[in-house]
């Protein structure tokens, strides 16, 4: 790239971040019902423009095949009329969110007279960058929108036809209800000078959240220069307690690995309880091998599976967002928790248990953003959660963590109310 090319890119750059900070403070002061009148007007315009979408992501879909994308990014890219369906949905559930700008709250009198309390407001300038998963192009706009943002998003070079065609909804809807054009801004060049220019603008960007995988992020929380609010890989496990149902385990290990392989929320690992491997593992085993699922095991799992295959160290520590599954017998809880916290990435892991000492124990010693009681991981997801949607799941302890919605792209002020008091 010629130093031309790259001055062309920092101003226009510049350029995307100065209007988004002068968007972001009339963003700030929206009403609520025109932030809910645009996300509506946007889901209307994704419904009726949905033939248009899946046509212009099948350009994509047969560019990324040609370039050998694999079946986990590829699958994260395709857009059914079901996914745009449900892109729609969580736009309308955004909406019919409570507003939280504005709102007070811990209101106390103190000795000196004064009121002390907390105000919710917004971060200001959101960058958002990511891969493959051009809904996510909806569901940026739309959490940042509610919560009173102006964003600044950069999708892939993979899905530029996806995020072009959403884009143009998302500029629709904010027309319709008044709202300033640059509230949202879709980065329309692939050049990856964009993404340098964009996590080093301290002077118009107040927070980045990358969303992809686990080199995007670590390349991201690198070189930025602004916050980042990381989401790293979903290394998620399953626990099949000693005093699980049999049943129940089944159905949970086998929908957080087969609901959908390609997501972060998919499970990676399995542990089971010794005393219940004999009578579990060869069934679930069984229902996951006809799914076409790799079985990888541990010693004593490859003597009671016989189409599992002796699993490396290497596969303990891989999200592997493939047909493809870690299977490990130990002798309990202390056990279970001791593998999780070794080799898992604090993202969402799973007991299977009808013990509560056992349950608590785990949710409350387990150190992830997400962790579950008789419930399959991939329901690690903002929608499912009823936040209407994410813009990722942070594994960070600051400033938020889990599934990032609209109350996760706030934070407050503190507001003082007296009377002429003096100090």
């Amino acid at each position: 790239m010629n130093s031309e090319t790259n001055l062309d890119i920092k101003a226009y750059m510049q350029k995307l971040g100065s209007n988004a900070r002068a968007a972001s403070r009339k963003m700030a002061n929206a009403d609520a019902s025109q932030k809910s009148a645009a996300l509506i007007e946007m889901a209307s315009a994704i419904r009726a423009n949905a033939k248009n979408i899946v046509a212009q992501n099948s350009k994509d879909m047969k560019a990324g095949a040609a370039s050998d994308l694999s079946d986990a990014l590829l699958d994260r890219l395709e857009l059914t009329d079901a996914r745009i369906e449900a892109m729609a949905n969580g736009l309308q559930q955004i909406a019919e969110l409570p507003d939280p700008i504005g709102e007070l709250t811990d209101m106390k009198y103190r000795p000196s007279g004064l009121q002390i309390g907390k105000m919710r407001v917004p971060l200001g300038v959101i960058g958002i960058i990511y891969e493959s998963r051009p809904n996510v192009t909806a569901d940026a706009a739309a959490i940042c929108l509610k919560a009173g943002n102006a964003a600044i998003l950069r999708g892939g070079s993979e899905a530029l036809h996806s995020n072009q065609a959403i884009a143009a909804c998302i500029g629709a809807g904010l027309a319709s209800a008044g709202l300033p054009a640059n509230a949202v801004q879709v980065v329309d060049t692939t050049d990856r000078q964009a993404v340098v220019e964009l996590i080093q603008m301290r002077d118009c960007v107040d927070v980045v959240v990358p969303r992809g995988g686990k080199g995007l992020v670590e390349r991201i929380s690198n070189d930025a220069r602004v916050p980042v609010i990381k989401h790293l890989e979903g290394l998620c496990h399953v626990y099949i307690d000693d005093h699980a149902d049999h049943d129940k385990a089944i159905a949970v290990a086998f929908n957080s690995k087969t609901y959908r392989y390609g997501i972060c929320g998919a499970m990676e690992t399995l542990l089971v309880a010794q005393s219940l491997a004999d009578s579990v593992l060869p069934v679930l085993s069984e229902k996951l091998v006809s799914e076409g699922v790799e079985l990888r095991g541990c010693e004593q799992t490859c003597k009671l599976v016989s189409q599992a295959i002796p699993a490396t160290e290497e596969d303990w520590v891989t999200e592997h967002l493939a047909p493809v599954l870690s299977v490990r017998i130990v002798s309990g809880i202390d056990e279970a928790i001791e593998h999780i916290e070794r080799y898992g990435s604090h993202h969402t892991d799973a007991i299977v248990t009808e013990n509560l000492s056992n349950s608590r124990r785990f949710t409350r010693e387990v150190d992830s953003s997400s962790v579950m009681v008789n419930a399959a991981t991939c329901f690690a997801d903002g929608f499912e959660y009823g936040l209407g949607a994410e813009i990722g799941i942070s594994t960070d302890r600051l400033h938020v963590r889990g599934p990032v919605g609209v109350e996760g792209l706030t934070t407050q002020k503190f507001v003082v109310i007296g009377n002429g008091t003096t100090r």
